[in-house]
């Protein structure tokens, strides 16, 4: 089981959103160099990065960030938030980044997803977040009326190396992650799912590794809030 640690970057400070609303964030005193720096310092060897500013501009905002943690510290990197064409892919993919998630952007037109899996081959993760099942896009703003199975089983075999899956209505929350619907992405899923919401407690990792095809799960709010001990999480990194 991979632990991702995670970094939200806005106004270049470590944020957490609440169900992804930009009303409701806490900022950290600690600069999200500082923090990967932290994660590499306690033995962690991913990291998931999310470009808050670019997931509401559609631009790579914190591209330079970003560069210089992957370039500081070896950690397997994977990026998301408002990469919405090859070029931006292409940028990510020069700075070192190991995957680069695409979500509204594939969401919204399937066709770039398979035209990015095809020009980046085992670099494309397909971030799908999902709010009473179906899938939201544009940070979270918009609900679209395309459940997230439905969406998966047509662009199941596009070729994308990694599954993101993540319920917006834990996100941020500490109620442990949706495990139920993870399950339903993770059976029909051609490549691993990385769990995202909700996780709280080192419980939610022992249980994340029971579930078929998880590949790894994303931690947030809990380390910064001291629910979760770095000490304690990286032991169950593998």
């Amino acid at each position: 089981m991979k632990i991702f640690p995670a970094i939200d970057i806005k106004d270049k400070k470590c944020v957490r959103l609440v169900k992804g609303d930009f009303d409701n964030k806490t900022e950290y005193e600690m600069s999200p160099v500082d923090q990967a720096g932290k994660y590499k310092d306690h033995g962690f060897k991913n990291l998931h990065i999310v470009d808050l500013d670019g997931a509401l501009t559609g631009e790579t905002v914190n591209l330079n960030i970003i560069q210089e943690i992957v370039g500081k510290f070896d950690l397997k990197v994977e990026v998301g938030g408002g990469i919405r064409n090859l070029h931006s892919i292409q940028k990510y993919i020069n700075t070192g980044v190991e995957k680069i998630i695409l979500g509204s952007a594939a969401i919204k037109d399937k066709f770039f997803l398979k035209e990015a899996c095809e020009k980046f081959p085992n670099k494309i993760a397909l971030g799908l977040d999902a709010k009473d099942g179906y899938l939201s896009v544009s940070g979270w703003k918009e609900k679209s009326n395309q459940l997230a199975l439905d969406y998966l089983k047509e662009v199941n075999d596009y070729g994308f190396s990694r599954l993101i899956y993540t319920d917006i209505n834990r996100d941020g929350m500490k109620q442990s992650p949706n495990f139920d619907e993870t399950l339903k992405i993770a059976e029909i899923s051609n490549c691993p799912v990385v769990i995202s919401g909700g996780v709280s407690s080192i419980d939610d990792i022992l249980k994340a590794k029971n579930l078929k095809n998880a590949e790894g799960i994303i931690v947030g709010k809990a380390i910064y809030d001291g629910d979760i001990k770095l000490e304690e999480l990286v032991k169950e990194d593998a």
